[in-house]
């Protein structure tokens, strides 16, 4: 479909990319990974014909057709959202008209045996394939479900464009690359403006996707999801791999040891043979091996690895100062802004020591909640009370936006240091990957990459016991949020943070808050947990959309259930009774041992930790099993209301 031959890419003397070469073919999914640098934009933009190579090809079949969507675009904000997505079938309404005027021309033609009629319905039987192919009968459903998937409302599909963020503006276009439905898929980062819910509905759409998909990534569960191919660019050279990513990562492994091996070997023999001409170099009985060698050096190919950076992004948290067990307590907490309300109703405790995930989709309040803790807003109902010596460090999703671009990045961290810190400021920002002339640049000229990290360094200059982040992985590659994430992990504090990320959250936080239809649920359990109960939730709100159709077949049938509905009811009634008594009994079992802790405590003369640990342990065991009852017992009420 595609064919890449030899591309070379150089800039005065310095070589992107040598002679890379790979096919793209139908329904290939293929991720492209790289250090950055390594010219993963730049081999897309080739594809695309907007940069020319230096040498070399890109050969496009002739019916192929190329979506690609940039990291940054300008999105017109002339026209309403469901008029801007609709643009997509620019095409399909071309077709449209040709169709409606060869019909109308064939139906006044009367020389059906001619070459000029059976060349009318050969254009029309084209025209009509391909408005069936480009989805023109559905069209208007195709946009709904796009809008709808990449987590637009129905409310939004007539508000002006102007009116939506950078981050929707993208997904508009998204949108309308989607609904074009190009042979292939060019992507770079198109999870950076999603969340969660989106890119699950994304990762789905292009797994079943009729044509193939390019993408460039920095989300290892997403690419592990979408791809079955993973092409690495390094050195100038493309190294094709047909396996997801978490695969690749093994298999590129194994290869660098057989690169190190073959190349250390090199080294010796270069090492000996140099060794032998210097040796010999003045002797005549020797001057023809000599020469020998010497030719055999420059004919030598040099053996390259890739650099392993072997720089890390060395984060460890200070010590966070000893708070009260509260560290925040939320009541009936809402937010509106005039007539908009964004949430309600939010009621929960965050204690020392928790990290806890704020998640949802794009609008729902998460930001919104993280301002009103940190007391950048102000609840316009209930209340946030922050504990007892709660010291607040906070990292806003636009942090590197609020940088002065003119401060050099060592003035950045100097600005707002006081004390000893000071003295600690260049060891800080080595930590971050700064160093040499690296903490004299200028904040402008710093990649999204490099402000995340500069931001993030910001934040250890002071030691807090409450670290509220808003999506700090942006830019950030899988390296940096690899050990951003172990840091965090390590850290002794209390941690809120708001990321799509699901890999990221893995492991890092065990309750979820999600922001949802204008109310906050509580999930007591880690990412994964999280997105398996929601995919249920969803399957039963579908069910109870449904569910007056079936209520309209019952009554049809004199409001009674049949035989078989009636059995499968008692069936699943005697499930979930079974399933409270069972949480019931666990119940009472955690609670003779609280019972009998309270009890030794009581008459205990000395402190013991294990002890208090384990009663700890139990008290939050106990809390979990309490959610699992009330869910399961409101199961059973509504069923057996049924």
């Amino acid at each position: 479909m595609i064919s890449l031959d030899n591309l070379s890419i150089s800039y005065g003397g310095w070589t992107l990319f040598d002679g890379i070469s790979f096919l793209i073919n139908p329904k290939d999914r293929i991720g492209l990974v790289g250090k950055n640098g390594a010219g993963k934009t730049t081999l897309l933009r080739v594809i695309t014909g907007e940069q020319q190579p230096t040498e070399g090809a890109v050969t496009v079949n002739g019916e192929c057709t190329i979506g690609y969507l940039p990291q940054q675009m300008r999105v017109a904000d002339t026209t309403s959202l469901i008029a801007e997505t609709a643009k997509a079938f620019d095409e399909v309404l071309r077709i449209e008209a040709d169709i409606e005027r060869l019909t109308k021309e064939i139906a006044s033609r009367t020389d059906y045996e001619s070459e000029a009629y059976a060349d009318l319905i050969h254009r029309l039987n084209d025209a009509n394939d391909r408005y069936h192919i480009l989805g023109g009968d559905t069209r208007e459903a195709d946009i709904e479900r796009t809008l709808l998937g990449l987590g637009f409302k129905r409310s939004d599909f007539e508000r002006p464009t102007r009116e939506f963020s950078g981050g929707w503006r993208m997904r508009i276009e998204l949108a309308k690359l989607l609904l074009r439905r190009p042979s292939i898929f060019l992507l770079d980062e198109p999870t950076n403006h999603l969340d969660i819910e989106s890119i699950q509905w994304l990762e789905e759409y292009l797994k079943n996707y009729n044509g193939a998909v390019l993408l460039i990534s920095h989300d290892r569960a997403f690419l592990d999801n979408v791809t079955t191919r993973t092409i690495e660019l390094s050195l100038g050279k493309a190294y094709d791999y047909k396996v997801p990513y978490s695969k690749f990562v093994e298999l590129r492994a194994e290869r660098r040891q057989q690169q190190m091996a073959a190349y250390e070997n090199q080294q010796r023999l270069i090492e000996k043979t140099e060794e032998f001409i210097e040796k010999f170099r003045y002797k005549p009985t020797k001057s023809n091996q000599v020469q020998s060698r010497v030719k055999q050096l420059e004919r030598l190919e040099r053996i390259e690895v890739d650099e392993e950076d072997m720089s890390r992004l060395n984060i460890k948290f200070p010590p966070a100062p000893r708070s009260g067990q509260i560290v925040a307590d939320v009541k009936g907490v809402g937010k509106a802004f005039g007539e908009k309300r964004i949430f309600a109703g939010a009621e929960f405790t965050i204690e020392r020591g928790q990290k806890i995930a704020l998640v949802g989709r794009n609008g729902e309040g998460k930001t919104t909640f993280a301002r009103m803790l940190i007391g950048e807003l102000e609840a316009t109902e209930g209340d946030i009370k922050v504990g007892a010596n709660v010291n607040i460090g906070y990292y806003a999703q636009n942090q590197d936006d609020l940088m002065d671009g003119e401060f050099t990045v060592f003035d950045t961290l100097d600005r707002v240091a006081v004390g000893d810190i000071r003295t600690r400021l260049r060891d800080i920002l080595g930590a971050f990957l700064f160093r040499g002339e690296d903490i004299d640049k200028k904040v402008k000229v710093l990649s999204g990459g490099e402000r995340s990290r500069l931001a993030m360094a910001r934040l250890m200059l002071e030691p807090y016991n409450l670290l509220v982040l808003d999506e700090p992985t942006n830019h950030m590659d899988m390296r940096s949020k690899d050990i951003l994430k172990n840091a965090l992990q390590k850290y002794d504090g209390t941690v809120v943070v708001v990321s799509h990320d699901r890999e990221f959250l893995d492991g890092l936080v065990d309750r979820i808050y999600e922001f949802r239809d204008g109310g906050v649920r509580e999930y007591l359990g880690d990412i994964w947990y999280f997105l398996e109960k929601r995919k249920v939730e969803s399957l039963q709100e579908i069910e109870r959309k449904e569910r007056p159709v079936a209520t309209k077949a019952v009554e049809s049938n004199g409001g009674k259930l049949s035989y078989e509905q009636k059995k499968e009811q008692e069936k699943l009634i005697r499930k979930l009774r079974k399933a409270v008594e069972s949480v019931e009994k666990e119940l009472a079992k955690v609670e003779k041992e609280i019972a009998d802790y309270d009890a030794r405590f009581a008459v205990a003369t000395e402190y013991n930790a294990d002890d208090y640990a384990k009663y700890n342990a139990l008290k939050e065991h106990y809390d979990r099993l309490m959610h699992e009852w009330e869910k399961a017992s409101y199961e059973l009420e509504i069923t057996e209301q049924q």
